[in-house]
């Protein structure tokens, strides 16, 4: 006995097919993504080969169009279903859909006339908003009917590859036990399609895992929401204005002046390091070479070797020698 809701909310039902062509009711367990490989809505030839919807990106509004041909859970006609075999294809209590658009490479960027993701969708190059769609619809079937939110363990390859006896096509007894979803190119029987091509099916069942916990972002909101990118080149061409001058400053000048700082300071502590250094030698030396040693000598002898190690445009601005000596030095061994 199948449950769960047999239309898809707001879907459009002028196009239904089960009253001229009645499938059998079953528990859908799976579900079969197709490519039209066509550029509007097909009409299946009155119904003969239709799947369960049709869904139709609306690309200038970023939305989906859903048309429901059969209800969710009667089977359809888009497979090859051979009476013959043990296995039917078409009510593998299997669910299809068809995406409005190509799988096929030589129609990346263009087909005719019409331009990929502006008059067609190519999709394996689907944009972001529209897996996030599609996979509305994924989470549908998984919360009304139970259809698992797993991919098939088979590989989606990319079209022509996809096609005939590929890697990718199932064996009878696994389509007979498998439950997920999958493409045309793993359904086996007399199949030998190869859509929806390498389509990233693993993004959309992602999304819908997490539309399916109840975590529903708005994806409005989303779509307003800066990249990284975006943000970090928001940020670099900021600008504000300079008090002294009045001029805008963008925050790259700022950084660009932070670094040119940075790096004047450091090459001041270098030098004053090694300046400090020199002074300390200079000093222990002299106060160890001779008994009597008055301040202005040990001044002389710290600025010298200041000035040894230091350029003398920063001399001045490292060290202001002062220095009184008190006491008596050691004697010298001899």
């Amino acid at each position: 006995m199948s449950t769960g809701a047999a239309f898809y909310p707001g879907a459009s039902t002028a196009y239904r097919y089960d009253a001229k062509y009645p499938g059998v009711m079953q528990e859908i367990n799976c579900c079969v993504t197709h490519t039209t490989e066509g550029t509007s809505l097909p009409d299946y030839d009155g119904g003969v080969s239709a799947p369960n919807v049709t869904i139709l990106p609306d690309i200038p509004n970023k939305r989906i169009k859903v048309y429901a041909h059969f209800p969710a859970d009667m089977s359809a006609r888009a497979l090859v279903d051979d009476p013959k075999t043990e296995v039917r294809t078409n009510r593998n209590n299997c669910h299809q859909v068809e995406l409005v658009g190509s799988c096929d490479p030589a129609r990346r960027a263009s087909w005719g006339k019409l331009r990929a993701g502006v008059d067609y969708i190519y999709w394996p190059d689907a944009p972001d908003w529209l897996l996030r769609a599609y996979a509305g619809y994924i989470a549908w079937l998984h919360t009304e009917h139970g259809v698992p939110l797993v991919s098939t363990p088979r590989p989606w390859l990319a079209y022509p590859g996809s096609y005939g006896n590929s890697k990718a096509r199932m064996g009878l007894d696994e389509w007979h036990a498998f439950k997920g979803h999958c493409g045309h190119m793993h359904v086996p029987d007399g199949n030998d399609h190869g859509d929806p091509g390498n389509t990233r099916m693993d993004l959309v069942i992602g999304y819908a895992k997490t539309l399916a916990s109840g975590e529903t972002p708005d994806p409005s909101e989303e779509d307003d929401m800066p990249t990284p990118q975006e943000y970090a080149n928001a940020v670099w061409a900021h600008q504000e204005t300079n008090v002294a001058t009045g001029r805008p400053v963008s925050m790259a000048a700022v950084m660009t002046w932070m670094d040119k700082v940075h790096n004047t300071q450091n090459e001041i502590f270098t030098r004053q390091n090694a300046a400090t250094q020199a002074a300390i030698t200079a000093l222990a030396t002299l106060l160890g070479q001779h008994d009597d040693v008055d301040t202005d000598t040990v001044i002389a002898a710290v600025k010298a070797a200041i000035a040894d190690a230091v350029p003398a445009a920063l001399a001045e601005a490292v060290i202001d020698v002062d220095v009184t000596v008190h006491g008596t030095p050691a004697t010298k061994e001899s």
